[in-house]
């Protein structure tokens, strides 16, 4: 068992397969991993190599669609708390006007950033890719946030990695999983509200956050734990049924086995803007309404 960014080369896996005569591949990821999974399974089939593949589903970023949620969701929002909770410390003791920002992982999709929101309860502005951010006008962020201030004397701010993309721009540069560099959303947050405060005549304290890979790098909880027996059971029974290309994951609370073609066809998915989710974070935070980020008909949305 071992882990991987990038680098990946078809025949130098396929001959590491057959000569070591291994018949059952299992590849664990998320939405580019199971592409990856796909083209290997594609090719095996087509040299009629005798060789199982299968995806198990794990991101923290939950955004490969189909399923309920993927392996490692819940403990990133659970780990994401001590994070918010410091924020909320740091804000309340330092005066005068003590606002804490939390940056955390979500590349394209908030659902990290939305879920630790509702479970934290502490937040008071929640920032996520699927919606734009307005910082100027009435009903803006900034306005927002001095009013929040003025009201209880310090607020949390809790962003997603890949939110704000149309203020700061689109990075042409990529990492070396092919992945697109993102702006920093969360010192440019920290400049901007330490200085609209400053234009109103006040002074704000504002501590910046960012516990990046200490929410991927715990322990597993003890429901992503069970949840991680269900999918490795379940992973092997197909394989040794005969299967082969297929993802096992959880869809309306059942264990069901997806065609990898079908699950990458629409990954990764986002979260809807306008669904049920968002519209609860909207109602705990109190925060104005922005307009979506993109073109709800382009992309596969999402309201778990």
């Amino acid at each position: 068992l071992a882990s991987s960014r990038g680098g990946f080369e078809i025949e130098t896996i396929l001959k590491f397969l057959v000569d070591h005569n291994i018949n059952q591949l299992y590849v664990i990821g998320g939405d580019g991993t199971h592409r990856g999974a796909n083209i290997l399974s594609e090719t095996c089939i087509e040299r009629k190599l005798n060789i199982a593949v299968v995806g198990i589903p794990k991101t923290i970023d939950n955004d490969v669609d189909l399923i309920d949620r993927s392996f490692g969701f819940t403990t990133s929002v659970e780990a994401a708390q001590a994070a918010i909770l410091s924020a909320k410390t740091e804000a309340r003791c330092n005066l005068p006007n003590g606002i804490g920002i939390v940056k955390l992982m979500g590349r394209s999709a908030g659902f990290i950033a939305v879920h630790a929101t509702m479970a934290s309860g502490d937040v008071d502005l929640c920032l996520v890719p699927e919606v734009e951010i307005e910082l100027e006008g009435p009903d803006g962020c900034l306005s927002f946030l001095w009013e929040r201030v003025k009201q209880q004397g310090h607020a949390v701010v809790v962003v997603a990695e890949g939110a704000g993309e149309e203020l700061l721009g689109r990075s042409a540069e990529t990492d070396q999983g092919g992945n697109r560099k993102l702006p920093a959303i969360g010192e440019f947050l920290k400049n901007k509200i330490a200085a609209y405060f400053k234009q109103q005549g006040s002074e704000a304290t504002v501590k910046y956050i960012d516990p990046s890979y200490m929410i991927r790098s715990v322990p597993a909880n003890a429901s992503d734990a069970l949840y991680c027996m269900l999918l490795a059971q379940n992973a092997v029974h197909g394989a040794m049924a005969g299967y082969t290309a297929f993802s096992t994951g959880l869809v309306n609370n059942r264990v069901v086995y997806i065609p990898i073609p079908r699950m990458v066809a629409t990954s990764p998915r986002v979260m809807d803007p306008r669904g049920r989710t968002w519209e609860r974070v909207l109602s705990m935070t109190r925060q104005p309404q922005h307009n979506p980020a993109f073109e709800l008909e382009t992309c596969t949305v999402n309201d778990r």
